[in-house]
């Protein structure tokens, strides 16, 4: 196994899904990797989540240990001899600080930009309220969600356990070249969600193929509890 490069916690991870059409992800699917799916159809997913007690190859970095994040992914897999390995692949990446997307885009050929941001939480026993905002093009965007108080154990074979369970990042390092890495975590509870509001400029972000998205609502949404992650040092495939 690689070295661990970064050790952290995610937590709330706000996660707004939408099936889309193939032909809006193939220019981003990495070399060697294919889409996958769940019931047939590819998604997307808009997740907002905390990162939190961040350490890289286990030093703490002042003023970079706890910040949100929002990215845009879709999901891929990669056979690696006989073994599948599911993944992600991240169309953008936002979070408040510079450096933390530098290092993400230099060292792991992400997709990061830096912008303003902000988090809410709020709740009890019945209910907990959870919101992520960035500024972009002059306006507020965000991803805002309602959900039951009391968090469930993930159901085998789900769609939020399909969501959840990829263990890779995969990443284009170049026309015929990929970068893999492995998130290590444990299987997530999750909190249903009974409202879900997005407000995004998704074409002007993200793109053309994806700007309907922003006239859609999301097929699901739920989210996540989180907890301690690991991210080990990037393969080159």
């Amino acid at each position: 196994m690689a070295p661990i490069f970064l050790t952290a916690e995610w937590r709330k991870l706000a996660m707004a899904n939408y099936p889309v059409e193939r032909e809006a992800l193939l220019p981003f699917l990495p070399a060697k990797t294919e889409l996958d799916t769940w019931a047939g159809d590819p998604y997307v997913s808009l997740v907002g989540f905390q990162f939190r007690e961040v350490r890289v190859r286990g030093r703490r970095i002042p003023y970079h240990t706890h910040f949100p994040e929002v990215n845009l992914r879709f999901y891929v897999r990669y056979k690696d001899g006989s073994e599948w390995k599911r993944g992600v692949v991240f169309i953008r990446e936002i979070v408040p600080l510079r450096a933390v997307a530098w290092v993400a885009n230099t060292l792991f050929g992400e997709r990061y930009i830096s912008l303003p941001m902000r988090y809410v939480e709020a709740g009890d026993a019945t209910a907990l309220r959870t919101a992520y905002h960035w500024w972009y093009k002059s306006r507020w965007n965000s991803i805002s969600l309602k959900a039951a108080g009391r968090s469930v154990a993930l159901q085998e074979g789900s769609q939020e356990e399909f969501i959840t369970e990829h263990f890779w990042g995969y990443a284009k390092a170049g026309a015929n070249r990929t970068n893999e890495y492995q998130v290590a975590h444990p299987r997530w509870a999750i909190y249903p969600v009974v409202e879900c509001l997005v407000d995004c400029d998704f074409g002007r972000l993200y793109g053309p193929a994806f700007a309907n998205l922003g006239e859609r609502r999301p097929q699901s949404a739920f989210l996540a509890e989180g907890s301690a992650i690991e991210v080990y040092k990037k393969k080159r495939l």
